[in-house]
């Protein structure tokens, strides 16, 4: 048996979660995703996108969206290229959206595409929090190892030390011996 919801709607190539996952990135201690990351996956300009999230404000508070300050914005600059002002690239200081921020686009952006490339972006942020949490358990892991390893390999280099320094006993020394 098929899957209605399969057949409803067309096969729209979507981008690898890896692909999306290098979207991601880490601003004011929050996981976000930038403006024009985000239309060039739902497929729309970066100006359209910004107009309905415009015309729809009351749906991104502050820990929904927010745009970048100077600093933030010349730091991605370096790292991933966006383009200069001077170069006829962007005029104004890109938005970065949370996860809940590209949940909520979904109720703006009403299309196939928009909805099914929504999915893959919570798939990915799922993927991360869930490896976020798998490399916090193992750093756990290797601290608790650093110290029992630790205590271990004192105990250790004590009988080494303790075996490998000769011991000192009187030797009957041939020569004069003076006294001071």
């Amino acid at each position: 048996m098929t899957n209605p919801r399969a057949s409803a709607s067309p096969t729209i190539n979507l981008p690898a979660l890896e692909l999306i996952e290098q979207r991601i990135f880490l601003i004011r201690g929050q996981k976000v995703m930038l403006d024009s990351d985000l239309a060039a996956l739902y497929g729309v300009p970066t100006f359209r996108l910004n107009e309905q999230v415009k015309r729809n404000l009351k749906r991104f508070p502050d820990d929904f969206m927010f745009q970048l300050t100077r600093e933030e914005a010349g730091v991605l600059t370096s790292q991933i290229a966006i383009s200069n002002k001077g170069r006829g690239g962007r005029r104004y200081l890109p938005y970065v959206f949370t996860e809940q921020g590209v949940a909520m686009l979904s109720s703006v952006l009403n299309s196939d595409q928009a909805i099914e490339v929504n999915i893959a972006i919570m798939r990915a942020f799922v993927r991360l929090r869930s490896i976020l949490a798998a490399h916090k358990e193992l750093a756990r892991k290797i601290e608790i190892l650093e110290k029992e390893t630790k205590a271990s390999f004192k105990a250790v280099f004590e009988l080494i030390n303790k075996y490998l320094k000769p011991h000192e006993k009187a030797k009957n020394r041939i020569g004069f011996r003076t006294t001071a």
